[in-house]
């Protein structure tokens, strides 16, 4: 496999993107300046070594890491260690790109988790998902203040199925601790994912969860 083919096997691998999209993508570098090729070669080796996932909410972010709440110097983001933010609500969500747009919206000042995606229908595959890692946060957030669980998972049958297997984990979870737990009310249309809301929908959600 020449250069040409194997990256054009390594672009086929992103999210939505085909064969013919991923030929588009290599003959657009092609074409490039190799200014161009040398800025986006340093971008993707930088990946590596600058950005961290929080130990806390499994976000990707590129801040300085900061000390964890043990002591130990465990790689949390600035959101999940600022003393800005409101520690009494948790808002749990499929993808990176979810807390983006929330974060964007400026609706939220809460904590999230980022849960990893959602339940798959078809296979019902679970193992990429972080079900234990939240359960196991909860009596930590509990004794910082948690007093509400928001589940914030796509509106459709596998933000669904994901939604009631998390509220059930939880539910059994809560017992003896004074958190409720909640869910995005009308605003997000059925099929409809955060990433891709404006701020005023993502708004009128979470003022209107349940």
């Amino acid at each position: 496999m020449d250069s040409i083919e194997q990256l054009t096997s390594l672009l086929e691998r992103f999210p939505g993107v085909g064969p013919r999209q991923a030929e588009r993508f290599v003959q657009f570098i092609l074409r490039s300046s190799p200014t161009f090729r040398s800025e986006l070669i340093d971008s993707m080796k930088k990946l590596g070594d600058t950005v961290h996932q929080c130990s806390t909410c499994y976000r990707f972010f590129s801040e300085p890491a900061h000390v964890g709440h043990v002591g130990a110097h465990v790689k949390s983001c600035g959101i999940c260690t600022s003393p800005k933010r409101d520690r009494s609500t948790l808002l749990v969500i499929a993808t990176d790109a979810d807390l983006a747009a929330l974060e964007k919206s400026g609706t939220y000042r809460g904590l999230y988790f980022i849960f990893g995606g959602t339940v798959s229908l078809a296979s019902e595959e679970t193992k990429h998902l972080r079900a234990k890692e939240l359960l196991r946060s909860i009596s930590g957030r509990v004794k910082e203040g948690l007093t509400e669980v928001i589940l914030a998972f796509p509106a459709n049958p596998e933000g669904d199925a994901t939604t009631a297997r998390v509220r059930e984990a939880l539910v059994t979870a809560s017992q003896g601790k004074p958190f409720k737990i909640s869910t995005l009310g009308r605003g997000l249309s059925t099929g409809s994912e955060l990433e891709y809301a404006d701020p005023d929908t993502i708004k009128n959600a979470l003022d209107a969860r349940k």
